[in-house]
Parts: structure tokens; sequence; C-alpha cells
């Protein structure tokens, strides 16, 4: 029995390197390593890029105060600190976040959740439902802002006892959970 989660035309996710094609809607199937991932809510790097916005700003005060103290006794040229720390940031808000989005995506399948993250160090975790003790969907004032969650599955065991798929968006996020849920009461009978 095939069981459908609605979203909103998610898309395929292929080498962690994003694909402009539309792919139908989440059908759940098999899980392996070749079908394509389900990618994220496109909400979901503007709302990284405003948090990289806010944990900047500390960053930028710092490298003024750097300017203001150190530079007239280190003979540096005025500005060089600033500069540097500036384009530092601008390159945190505006390319890292469009490369975190496209290195990860999802798969649901009739048993288990497979999630794939990392530009540095992938990460590639496949939950089997019958492992899941129980799940939280989670909003912060900026996801909530922009209509995405945080889906956290927690595992039976100590390793990895819990995994977590951000960008998502927030009915998908409660209907996946709901799906899950589902097929713990389903295998509890």
């Amino acid at each position: 029995m095939e069981t459908t989660i609605p979203s909103q035309s998610p898309e395929p996710l292929s080498a962690g390197l994003g694909s402009d094609k539309p792919a139908s809607p989440s059908v759940i199937g098999e899980v392996n390593d070749e079908t394509e991932l389900t990618k994220l809510d496109p909400n979901y790097v503007p709302a990284l890029r405003l948090t990289a916005m806010v944990s900047s700003v500390p960053l930028l005060f710092g490298a003024l105060m750097a300017e203001a103290v150190f530079v007239p006794e280190l003979g540096i040229p005025s500005g060089i600190v600033g500069l540097v720390v500036l384009i530092a940031c601008a390159f945190w808000i505006i390319r890292i976040p469009t490369r975190r989005y496209a290195a990860r995506g999802y798969q649901i399948s009739v048993d288990r959740l497979r999630v794939v993250r990392g530009i540095l160090w992938h990460s590639d975790t496949i939950v089997p439902f019958g492992r899941v003790q129980h799940i939280d969907v989670d909003q912060g004032p900026i996801e909530r802002f922009f209509n995405i969650a945080t889906l956290t599955v927690h595992t039976a065991g100590s390793h990895n006892a819990s995994v977590q798929l951000p960008g998502l968006n927030h009915e998908l996020a409660k209907d996946m959970r709901e799906e899950i849920r589902a097929h713990i009461k389903r295998e509890s009978l």
C-alpha cells in the first residue's frame, strides 16, 4: 500500500548539488542510495541567510572595535580589518546558505527516513521507524516567519539518538510526523 505525503512540489536533489528540474510529488516508496532525494522548502535559504546576518553582527562589531583599538597601534591602514571581516560575513550570508540547502535532502519510505546533509562532512543517516521513540516538530521565530519547521526524530540507542531534518514546510513536517506515528502505531499492534 503506497501512501502519499502532500508537499509543496518537492524537487530532487542529486549528488548534493541540487537540480533545477521539478519532481513529482513525494510518494512513499523504497529508500536506497540511487533514488534522488527530495529537496527542502525553498524558504530554508532566506531563513539561513537571516540567521547568518544575525550571527554576523557581533563579528562585525568586534571588527569595528579592533579597528578602533589595535589598528592605530600596529600601523595597519585603516579599514583593512573591517573590510576583511565584511567580505567574510558577506560570503557567510550569501554563499553558505545556498550550499547548505543544496547539500541537504531526504527520502521517506514505508518503514524508514533517510536524511542526507553536509558540505565538508557528509552525513547519510537512515532511521528505521521501528527504532523511533518520539517525534518533534520545532519552530523558532525565524522558522515561524518563513513557515518552515525542523522535524526531529528521536530513536532508541545512544549513538545519534536523534536526527534533525530542518527546512521542511511546517505542514509537511506535521504530516511526516503523523505518517511516522501511524507506522509506529501499526507496528506496535
